[in-house]
C-alpha cells in the first residue's frame, strides 16, 4: 500500500519572500525598504487623520533652561582655576543663554497646538512636527504636549544625537533610514516651517525647502517663519543676495523673520487662516487628508 501524501518526507519550509530578513536588508530589497518608508507612514497619518503639519527645525544641542541651571550649578560647586574649569564655566553660561531658544520653541509649539485644537475637529490640522531628537525638537515636541495636542516626531537613524526623544505621540514616533523619504514627509505635509537657530542640518532644511517653494515644486502655500534676528542675521544676508541679484525681490516674500513666540504666533496664525483656512482660500480644497500621490 502506497503512502499518503502526506507522509511524504518534506524539507525545511523557505521563508515567503516579504519575510525573508536577509533578502529585505540586501542591496536588491532596497526599492522595498524605501517603499515602505513611504507608504507605512501615510498609513498612519491617515489612520489619526492628520491632515497637514507644522515643522520645527533648529539646533539638537540646545538643553532647557531647568536642565542649563542646573548644569551650571554643579560647574560652580567644582570650582577651581585651572583653565579647564573656566572653559566648562563659560560653556555652562553660554548653554544657560541658548536655553532660551528652546524655552521659546516649548511655547511656540504650545501656542500653536492650542489654537489648532480649537479648530473643528474632523481633521488633525497643523500637527506640530519635529526631527524627533533632542534639542528644538524636543522643546517642540514638549510644547505641544503640554497643549494636549498629538505630535509627531520624524527621527532618523544616526551614529549620534539622534534618539527619540519622549514627548511624541507613540503613534506618531517614525524611524527612518533613508534621509530622502524622512526629507519628503517633513514637506509633503507642511503648510509652515519655523526655523530655529541650528547648524548644518537646520541649515539644509531651511534652504532645501525655500528652494522648493521658489520654484514652485510644492503642491500648496508654505511659509518659512525664521527665528531670532540676531541669530541669523550674522549666518545669512538675504539682503546682500537680493542686491547681488542672485535672488529676487519677491523671494524675500517666502519667510518672515520673528523675535518671540507671540510675534511668531500671531505671524503663523494670520497666514494659515488666509490661506488655508478662509472659505476661497487654498484651504478649502484640501478639506480631506492628502494623498502622497497627489502633487508629486
Amino acid at each position: 500500500m502506497g503512502k499518503r501524501p502526506s507522509d511524504k518526507p518534506s524539507g525545511p519550509v523557505p521563508p515567503l519572500a516579504y519575510e525573508n530578513a536577509p533578502f529585505l536588508h540586501s542591496p536588491s530589497g532596497r526599492l522595498l525598504r524605501i517603499v515602505s518608508e513611504y507608504i507605512e507612514p501615510q498609513a498612519r497619518f491617515r489612520q489619526l487623520r492628520v491632515q497637514d503639519t507644522i515643522v520645527f527645525f533648529g539646533s539638537a544641542r540646545f538643553i532647557s533652561r531647568a536642565q542649563a541651571q542646573q548644569e551650571l550649578e554643579e560647574v560652580q560647586k567644582a570650582g577651581g582655576k585651572s583653565p579647564s574649569n573656566k572653559a566648562a564655566l563659560q560653556h555652562a553660561r553660554d548653554t544657560l543663554t541658548t536655553s532660551a531658544y528652546y524655552e521659546d520653541a516649548r511655547r511656540l509649539a504650545r501656542m500653536i497646538t492650542e489654537w489648532s485644537r480649537s479648530l473643528p475637529p474632523k481633521r488633525r490640522r497643523f500637527v506640530v512636527t519635529s526631527g524627533g531628537g533632542p534639542g528644538i525638537m524636543e522643546a517642540a515636541n514638549r510644547g505641544a504636549r503640554e497643549a494636549g495636542g498629538v505630535t509627531i516626531g520624524l527621527n532618523i537613524q544616526l551614529p549620534f544625537e539622534q534618539a527619540p526623544n519622549p514627548y511624541i505621540t507613540p503613534e506618531l514616533n517614525f524611524e527612518f533610514h533613508y534621509f530622502f523619504m524622512r526629507k519628503y514627509w517633513f514637506a509633503y505635509l507642511a503648510k509652515a516651517l519655523v526655523i530655529f537657530p541650528g547648524g548644518f542640518g537646520t541649515l539644509d532644511e531651511l534652504f532645501e525647502i525655500l528652494t522648493l517653494a521658489q520654484t514652485q515644486k510644492l503642491a500648496k502655500r508654505i511659509l518659512v517663519v525664521i527665528y531670532g534676528r540676531a541669530f541669523w542675521q550674522r549666518i545669512l544676508n538675504f539682503d546682500e543676495l537680493r542686491a547681488a541679484g542672485v535672488i529676487s525681490p519677491e523671494d524675500m516674500d517666502l519667510f518672515r523673520i520673528v523675535d518671540s513666540p507671540e510675534e511668531g504666533f500671531q505671524v503663523l496664525r494670520s497666514w494659515l487662516t488666509t490661506y488655508h483656512l478662509e472659505p476661497g482660500q487654498q484651504g478649502r480644497a484640501e478639506r480631506r487628508p492628502p494623498s502622497p500621490l497627489r502633487g508629486t
